[in-house]
């Protein structure tokens, strides 16, 4: 039984990435090399969770002192520690999101027609999707050790969904990680960027404070899928998608203005 949990909630939380990954990636050698990669700037993840640890690690040292009133606080200071954690994170994300237009742009350089041979909406999508997973496998390791026992959840009347409920928002939070990765290669300035680097904020804590509403199980999955589709469709037209090229993608129409003609150099002679 532990296994099947084990194996189910795995391919629950990493099968969709899997076969992104299988059906996008797998086939470009340089999509690869972005995708491997993509987990060294989790380096720079861990920089900004170590800095929020250092607030947390003052919280037992004032219990003593302060025993009754910062037990009183504590929840609060728990659910308020949700708005520098996006801020730092993203903070560092944007320094390791640097490095990638610079080598965007070094490509650029070397490739013979000056012109990258990835766009910059992919190595969006493939670092978006190496973060994805990365961060689920942090995340959702030690709940995965948990599943394969001893114990069986739900044996003493609680809910048996905990570790379903866990791998369906663990997906849940990749995806919007995802999408949510392509507004950090947003160029340029302006009131656009600055829009989009506001909203990028707010939208990560709202990923995140579904959390708190684990204990609910279905009620935290229902605002991380809403989420998750909104910020997709929002993070399509801000790369410059158009619902024209849905249109020629499910039709499988190719855009002929977009295709290069090339003619040959041996014409035969004008008729006079």
């Amino acid at each position: 039984m532990g296994a099947a949990v084990f194996f189910g909630c795995t391919f629950i939380a990493f099968g969709p990435a899997f076969s992104l990954f299988v059906i996008t990636v797998a086939g470009d050698p340089l999509r690869v090399i972005i995708l491997v990669a993509g987990p060294q700037g989790i380096t720079f993840w861990r920089k900004s969770t170590l800095h929020l640890m250092v607030l947390f690690v003052f919280i037992p040292s004032f219990e003593d002192r302060f025993a009754k009133k910062v037990q009183y606080y504590k929840n609060y200071i728990y659910i308020y520690s949700l708005k520098p954690s996006p801020s730092t994170s993203r903070v560092q994300y944007n320094f390791f999101f640097l490095i990638f237009r610079k080598a965007d742009e070094g490509l650029a350089a070397i490739s013979e027609d000056g012109k990258s041979p990835i766009s910059i909406q992919q190595m969006a999508y493939v670092s978006g999707l190496s973060f994805g997973i990365i961060s689920g496998a942090f995340s959702l390791i030690n709940i995965l050790a948990d599943s394969i026992g001893p114990g069986t959840v739900g044996i003493h009347g609680d809910s048996p969904h905990y570790f379903i409920t866990s791998g369906n928002l663990r997906r849940g939070v990749d995806f919007c990680f995802n999408v949510l990765t392509v507004f950090c290669f947003v160029r340029g300035g302006g009131s656009k960027y600055w829009t989009v680097s506001f909203s990028k904020l707010k939208l990560h804590s709202a990923a995140e404070a579904t959390t708190f509403l684990n204990p609910w199980y279905a009620g935290s999955l229902i605002p991380i899928s809403m989420l998750t589709v909104s910020t997709g469709i929002w993070a399509f037209f801000t790369a410059g998608g158009s619902l024209q090229n849905l249109h020629r993608c499910a039709t499988c129409k190719a855009d002929m203005d977009s295709q290069v003609l090339v003619y040959s150099a041996l014409q035969t002679p004008a008729d006079d």
